[in-house]
């Protein structure tokens, strides 16, 4: 999908820019997309097993309910935790669709699509993007609390609004969630050392 923006709306804040989409303007529409397209990628990729194809049509499935059905947003709550709630939803029902709750096949590398993991020299330093490639294992709640604290960058309140659930319950997930993956990582480095020696 191919957008051009228009400067008017890159000073638009993202709910006025819905309202705008509500009234059928094209152009708002265009600044959404640029403005959220790679995050969504990103996290649809994550969340449903790497898979670029698949991501890709969530993705235009994501931007389809915007157009088609604007009225759904409530212009009284942010379009970002809105539109992650949204896109939680999606991958919920493609778990249950699916009859699992892990992550389907990797599908080659998610970098190459959202173009910002880029590795340290010096290999025993262990960077963000080692971190986040070991989230495949993560079930879909821990998955999300961790990509929208770490790479999106909401707040514990916004997360909870996300997931519908008490903000205590996504703090316990968020570090029970960290512990998990410093476990992971610790056990990566240590088989790394012995495979040297």
């Amino acid at each position: 999908m191919t957008v051009h923006r228009t400067v008017k709306y890159n000073l638009f804040k993202d709910e006025d820019l819905m309202i705008a989409v509500h009234r059928g303007e094209t152009a708002a529409f265009n600044e959404l997309y640029f403005r959220y397209n790679k995050r969504l990628l990103y996290y649809f990729c994550r969340m449903l097993g790497n898979s670029r194809e698949t991501a890709g049509d969530f993705l235009q499935d994501i931007f389809i309910k915007i157009i088609e059905r604007p009225d759904l947003f409530d212009p009284s709550r942010r379009f970002c935790t809105w539109v992650f709630s949204v896109a939680h939803n999606m991958c919920k029902n493609e778990y249950r669709r699916l009859g699992k709750r892990k992550n389907m096949a990797v599908d080659g590398n998610i970098d190459q699509y959202y173009g910002d993991g880029e590795a340290s020299e010096n290999e025993n330093q262990l960077t963000a993007e080692q971190i986040f490639r070991e989230i495949n294992d993560l079930d879909e709640a821990e998955k999300t609390v961790f990509l929208l604290y770490y790479r999106e960058d909401f707040s514990l309140r916004e997360i909870s609004q996300v997931l519908g659930l008490p903000e205590g319950t996504i703090k316990s997930k968020l570090f029970y969630t960290r512990k998990k993956i410093s476990r992971k990582l610790q056990i990566t480095e240590k088989d790394k050392r012995y495979e040297k020696t």
